[in-house]
């Protein structure tokens, strides 16, 4: 089966993109951050107590790498490392795996889900499971070099009834 990714680090807008005997993959690396105004006593126990600071407006780590699949970063570490979601934005409530990408960029599993990772929260640093199915680059262009990219501008749209956009 063919497989085609999309640039979710350009990407602003939801995005469906069907095509017949192809897989569409995420890529890229992208933060999940809050506005200031979240920022509470619940975030500050997650710092605190297990070392997770989650990621607010007035804060943004610089992201010095581009994956595939996306990882959609919503925390750091105290040891310069990122957690995220594999493969989606981040949602706790999902079934995205999340992940821990140490600063030498290696990736761990932490849970295979945002309901497993808030069960194990407390231990999650001694949980951590080698993945290798994160493929780390310097740049989009450099992924570009191994991998086909759908080019986004190349996809027409038209808008229905209810505003949404459709491909023509």
């Amino acid at each position: 089966m063919r497989k085609i990714y999309i640039d979710k680090t350009e990407e602003v807008s939801c995005t469906a993109v069907y095509m017949r005997d192809t897989e569409i993959i995420q890529a890229g690396t992208t933060i999940y951050s809050m506005p200031v105004k979240d920022k509470n006593a619940e975030y500050q126990k997650f710092a605190d107590k297990y070392d997770i600071h989650f990621i607010f407006e007035d804060s943004l780590p610089e992201i010095d790498f581009y994956t595939i699949p996306r990882v959609d970063i919503m925390a750091v570490d105290s040891c310069g490392g990122y957690i995220g979601t594999i493969g989606e934005i981040c949602d706790l409530k999902s079934d995205a795996p999340i992940c821990y990408l140490d600063r030498n960029r290696n990736c761990y599993l932490i849970a295979e889900n945002g309901k497993d990772f808030l069960k194990t929260v407390n231990s999650w640093k001694t949980q951590l499971k080698p993945y290798d199915e994160v493929i780390f680059y310097h740049s989009k262009e450099e992924a570009k070099k191994n991998h086909e990219f759908l080019d986004m501008s190349t996809i027409t749209t038209v808008e229905t009834d209810d505003s949404q956009k459709i491909p023509t």
